[in-house]
């Protein structure tokens, strides 16, 4: 399943009544541009977790690292439904959340490519090479597992004037 390139629905209950549905291209911009995104996971008691963390939006995916110990990573050996939001606390512009599924990905060539998106992207110490299924600090460090986000659904909360809610789902 697919979700890039969909057309996005409009949700006029949350909507102004002159508001046209955001674009996939802003949505992706946005995802694209953001230097900061919050990820929230699920403890094994039901309890969110959420985080800000440095990712890339990439191949029509969402990536992220984190170490094998850190809370997020535990949470997601039980529970692999996440969002990942990006936005902003200002009432304008465009926020986004995406729901989907957090992946371990141990591929070193699927490794190596977002590893040179991410450092294309960041700037050290957020710098990795790949070896042995992880992302390695270049400027040393623990190794970080990688994990891919496909989107099951994605939302867009325009907050300019006019607002609007867009919502776009999967191609079946």
């Amino acid at each position: 399943m697919t979700i890039a390139n969909r057309t996005g629905e409009l949700d006029e209950r949350f909507s102004s009544p002159n508001a046209s549905p955001s674009s996939w291209h802003e949505l992706e911009e946005r995802l694209e541009g953001a230097g900061t995104y919050w990820l929230t996971t699920v403890r094994d008691d039901g309890r969110p977790h959420s985080t800000p963390l440095a990712g890339v939006w990439h191949e029509d995916a969402f990536w992220f690292c984190t170490g094998s110990s850190e809370q997020k990573a535990r949470n997601l050996e039980h529970q692999s439904d996440v969002l990942v939001a990006v936005g902003s606390s200002d009432f304008e512009g465009l926020d986004v959340v995406v729901e989907g599924r957090a992946q371990r990905i141990t591929d070193d060539v699927r490794l190596r490519r977002i590893a040179a998106a991410y450092n294309a992207k960041n700037p050290p110490p957020l710098q990795f090479d790949v070896r042995d299924g992880a992302f390695h600090p270049q400027q040393g460090g623990t190794p970080a597992i990688v994990f891919e986000v496909r989107p099951a659904k994605v939302l867009a909360f325009r907050k300019d004037d006019p607002f609007g809610q867009t919502r776009f789902l999967p191609n079946d």
